[in-house]
């Protein structure tokens, strides 16, 4: 597979669109077997649930190029997982692990060109999300479903690699007792950017968030920023 005319090595974590992504929808009540299509844009009402009251999850997985030339994935399996257990807890139809798995490669194997070559330090990125569709004013999860998978080539998320970075113990819960926290939903990441944007104004380069049941006894003893 000739790879595309990229400069792998200045990569960021960043979007960069490649020729083909997944889309399965759930419109009965089931998964229907889902298709490839070039085009990344999605068509909603403005009422859609997603957007009226973040009812969506997603996942974050990469495929890499061996030093034999094989593309592999590392256990996208967990992933599966993971997403079903996160659609379950915002009552979104959880998408069946057989159907997560044959995505991630048809996904992979329409978009080889773009995975990285071995040794640039850079990976193929997917991002596999699900999201209520149809229009909901009343607060209830949605009828209609749609589970897509796109795939972007990155650099490292850190520049530089592994190195020293400045923490700051937040003031803020990012998740509440008996919440979220254990999902991967959009609204979860919603609340954090409130506060990294303001720890980057301040000069830290992220946040430690502490058990909210328990942050009390900290700031008591002085744990502040």
């Amino acid at each position: 597979m000739e790879k595309k005319n990229i400069d792998w090595s200045s990569l960021g974590f960043a979007y960069t669109p490649t020729d083909y992504r997944y889309v399965s929808w759930n419109k009965d009540g089931k998964w229907d077997k889902g298709e490839l299509t070039s085009d990344p844009n999605i068509t909603m009402s403005e009422c859609a649930c997603v957007l009226q009251y973040a009812q969506t999850v997603f996942e974050g997985l990469k495929a890499y190029t061996t030093k034999d030339g094989r593309t592999v994935c590392f256990r996208p399996d967990l992933n599966a997982k993971r997403l079903a257990d996160s659609c379950r807890r915002l009552k979104i139809p959880a998408v069946p692990e057989e159907q997560f798995i044959d995505a991630v490669k048809k996904v992979v194997k329409a978009n080889e060109a773009y995975v990285p070559p071995f040794g640039s330090g850079a990976t193929l990125y997917l991002r596999p999300f699900v999201f209520g569709y149809d229009s909901i004013i009343g607060v209830k999860p949605a009828n209609e479903f749609q589970f897509r998978i796109f795939c972007t080539p990155v650099g490292p998320y850190f520049k530089g690699g592994a190195k020293p970075i400045t923490i700051r113990v937040s003031d803020v819960d990012r998740a509440a007792p008996h919440g979220t926290g254990d999902i991967k939903a959009g609204l979860n990441y919603a609340m954090s950017l409130y506060n990294i944007v303001d720890a980057h104004e301040k000069g830290f380069d992220e946040n430690m968030y502490l058990d909210p049941q328990t942050r009390t006894k900290v700031e008591e003893t002085g744990g502040a920023n």
